[in-house]
């Protein structure tokens, strides 16, 4: 997930760190944080929810094809 910071060492995230501290200030990253928290947990609630309406249409498609198939396709 973090491979992109493989080459980054220490001193080099520390110098990072400093830069957006004097960006956007002490007080203002915590809202910063608190509103990628936010949008990072709605995408995997809306993520969870999309599997989980897929999972129950294939559920249902598999459950639709039991029972044609129990019945045969000339039966009648």
């Amino acid at each position: 997930m973090l491979a992109f910071i493989g080459g980054l060492g220490t001193p080099e995230i520390l110098i990072i760190l400093l830069i957006i501290l004097l960006l956007f200030g002490a007080k203002r990253i915590p809202e910063i944080m608190r509103g990628l928290g936010k949008g990072i947990r709605e995408f995997k609630q809306a993520s969870q929810e999309a599997v989980d309406e897929i999972s129950s249409l294939t559920e249902e498609s598999s459950e639709d094809n039991t029972t044609e198939s129990d019945d045969g396709p000339l039966a009648g």
